[in-house]
């Protein structure tokens, strides 16, 4: 059974996500660690810092970028995952917005560069070892990221794709029972007789 959920945010996103944010509302009652990373713009650092909150009870929720790094961690530490909307192949999608870029989130500006795609391509798996270990949640009205490549991409896990929608996974809270079920995650605690 899970005993930490990792929310972890997308790209130019922040701690304070809407998902992050409403999903942490439904865990109040949760004996368990919920935890939304403020995440850095550089992979490898996002990456580490990720890597280094992980242990063996973890469970992770990623969400568009989120999705990608969701699905690394859950494959490199067999760790069970749902990811929403993800990001596929995102060295080809963030590659269009190289340069400088402000998080108006976490209300800063960088640079996103080339080494950033190459890190991002380095967090690429070809093919998903524990396919068993993810939970696709896939709007096909997303129009941010191609539903088709994610649907394929996923094809040996557990999916739920709907028509219409948007990228920001409209209704994500009808799914609450269904990501805490996949989870492993019990909101209910029982009463210990003594």
């Amino acid at each position: 059974m899970a005993r930490k959920l990792i929310y972890i945010h997308g790209f130019n996103s922040s701690e304070r996500s809407h998902k992050a944010v409403q999903l942490g509302e439904h865990l109040r009652t949760w004996q368990g660690q919920y935890i939304v990373p403020r995440l850095s713009h550089d992979p490898e650092q996002a990456i580490a810092h990720l890597s280094a909150l992980v242990d063996e009870d973890t469970a992770l929720i990623g969400s568009s970028l989120g999705g990608f790094y969701a699905t690394y961690l859950s494959q490199r530490y067999h760790l069970p995952s749902v990811v929403i909307n993800p990001a596929v192949r995102p060295f080809e999608l963030l590659d269009e917005y190289r340069g400088v870029q402000y998080n108006p989130y976490q209300n800063y500006s960088y640079e996103l560069n080339h080494t950033h795609m190459q890190a991002l391509q380095g967090l690429y798996l070809q093919q998903l070892t524990s396919p068993e270990l993810l939970f696709l949640l896939q709007q096909e009205g997303d129009e941010v990221l191609p539903y088709e490549q994610a649907v394929a991409y996923y094809q040996g896990c557990k999916q739920q794709v709907e028509a219409g929608g948007n990228h920001s996974f409209i209704g994500f809270e009808r799914y609450f029972a269904h990501i805490m079920q996949f989870l492993n995650i019990s909101l209910t605690t029982k009463a210990v007789n003594e």
